[in-house]
């Protein structure tokens, strides 16, 4: 007894036929097609589960906060309560990360339509529908009435030659469905990230610059009345009139800054009203790291794990595995058989079947192979670019974030303390009458300007290390440019 050899494919779906006419018939070719299709092609809602899962993973272990997809009403009121917890009390950076992660509308939304992908590409790996064409012929001649019926099953051979690289080009997709899902992940907890660094900043400035116009309203109030007992001239009384509408201006720019950067936030966490109403922010950033992070340890970061690294080899790989396809397709485009049952009145039934390939007279496919081998140079140049890329975007955030925590340790550590020192030495002097009242408000200016300054270069390293943690998962983000002018937002210049 001859044994027939099928393919692998086909003996894992456990059918074992025992003699080769068991198989001889197009029809049960057929089914044993769609049997095959059904088993490799796999379940939707298998891969979008997948998908999620791989997204949640490399959130806990990159951005330290969980991904939560919630799909029904118990895990939408759960969320609820979540938020409700956390916005109970002055809200960390952490925790705003975690907000937008697990209940953000927007984080929600890129979710679904991850999975909305994810399905679509289930969708492409499977084989069309076998196509049935039934046809009916009346025919009257010399009073007799004859009925013809045809009955014909078709489906595409060339699409079950090609299955496989179906398959590949489905998994392919849902690696890049899983990469983009995973790159967008990081830049909304990017985002949130930085929103709550500037709206904390902005909160934090807009005290001293209350400061700067307390000062200043007083200043002008003094130099009015001496100016009334003829002890200041008209010159003077001005310059402090002007200092003191400078310092209005200010505090008006400084109040909007605030209250954008917090809708800002806001937006980035997906509050609703009675929500954003409840949000409360620390008094201040937190404190600066006790050391930075080391240049070797970050140059180390290995780039074959950054998101958009993973992207481009992946994408390389598939161009590669489909250039033998596109030299076969290139020729041959279609390939169809079908199974086709005849009747007609009186006469015995007549079965068989039908082949159909397009020839390829007008297009030899020597256009579409061309075109694949520039699509695979492209992709590996690509690829290369994208390698350089990584590597010169760490070092550069990487210059940038130890730039910014070297300047926000020099406010810290030298400006503002020598500016609290003039002060000090200035009361003293002042209590002697060795200097007058506004000298002395004019160095108090002096140091509130030096604090907000002080209050930027911190924000701006924060900034700073969340561009970093960033580019170094993949998602490259732009190195912070700093002003070269730092009084341009500070008061009393």
């Amino acid at each position: 007894m001859n044994s027939l050899r099928l393919p692998a494919a086909v003996r894992a779906t456990g059918l074992k036929p025992t003699h080769r006419n068991r198989w001889a018939t197009p029809a049960k070719r057929l089914a044993v097609a769609a049997a095959v299709t059904l088993t490799l092609t796999g379940c939707a809602s298998t891969a979008i589960n997948d998908n999620f899962s791989s997204t949640q993973q490399l959130s806990k272990e990159r951005l330290g906060a969980d991904v939560k997809w919630l799909t029904t009403d118990a895990d939408r009121a759960q969320a609820q309560s979540d938020v409700d917890a956390m916005l109970a009390k002055p809200l960390s950076g952490d925790d705003a990360v975690r907000i937008a992660l697990a209940y953000s509308p927007a984080l929600q939304a890129m979710l679904y339509e991850g999975a909305i992908n994810s399905a679509s590409a289930t969708q492409s790996a499977r084989l069309p529908n076998p196509v049935f064409a039934f046809e009916r012929m009346v025919r009257n001649e010399g009073g007799m009435r004859e009925l013809e019926l045809t009955r014909a099953l078709s489906f595409s051979v060339l699409d079950l030659l090609l299955l496989p690289s179906r398959l590949r080009l489905a998994e392919y997709r849902q690696q890049l469905n899983r990469l983009t899902l995973a790159t967008n992940v990081v830049q909304a907890a990017t985002d949130t990230r930085q929103a709550w660094v500037s709206a904390v900043a902005a909160q934090q400035s807009l005290r001293y610059f209350q400061q700067v116009k307390a000062t200043a309203d007083a200043s002008s109030e003094l130099a009015r009345r001496m100016q009334a007992v003829g002890n200041y001239s008209r010159l003077q009384r001005a310059r402090e009139q002007a200092f003191a509408a400078d310092a209005v201006a200010q505090l008006a720019r400084a109040t909007q800054a605030t209250r954008s950067s917090r809708e800002a936030l806001i937006r980035a966490l997906g509050l609703n009203e009675q929500q954003a109403a409840s949000l409360k922010l620390p008094e201040r950033l937190p404190d600066l790291p006790a050391q930075p992070k080391d240049e070797a340890t970050v140059a180390k970061a290995a780039m074959d794990q950054r998101l958009d690294v993973r992207m481009a080899r992946a994408n390389l790989d598939f161009v590669a595995r489909e250039q033998g396809l596109t030299r076969v397709t290139s020729i041959v485009n279609g390939l169809e058989v079908g199974v086709r049952s005849k009747s007609e009145t009186g006469l015995a039934p007549k079965r068989g079947y039908d082949l159909s390939v397009p020839l390829p007279i007008f297009d030899y496919g020597d256009a579409t192979r061309a075109r694949a081998e520039s699509t695979y140079m492209a992709a590996f140049n690509r690829t290369a670019q994208i390698a350089v890329d990584a590597s010169s975007q760490v070092r550069d955030n990487y210059g940038a974030y130890r730039t910014t925590y070297d300047l926000a340790r020099h406010y810290r550590d030298e400006i503002v303390p020598l500016r609290k020192t003039i002060a000090e030495e200035n009361i003293l002097r002042y209590n002697g009458m060795l200097i007058g009242v506004f000298e002395l408000l004019a160095d108090s200016r002096e140091q509130i300007a030096s604090v907000v300054l002080a209050i930027e270069a911190h924000r701006d390293f924060w900034m700073s290390d969340a561009a970093l943690q960033a580019t170094l998962i993949g998602k490259p983000m732009s190195s912070m440019s700093m002003a070269m002018d730092g009084g341009s937002s500070a008061a009393g210049r």
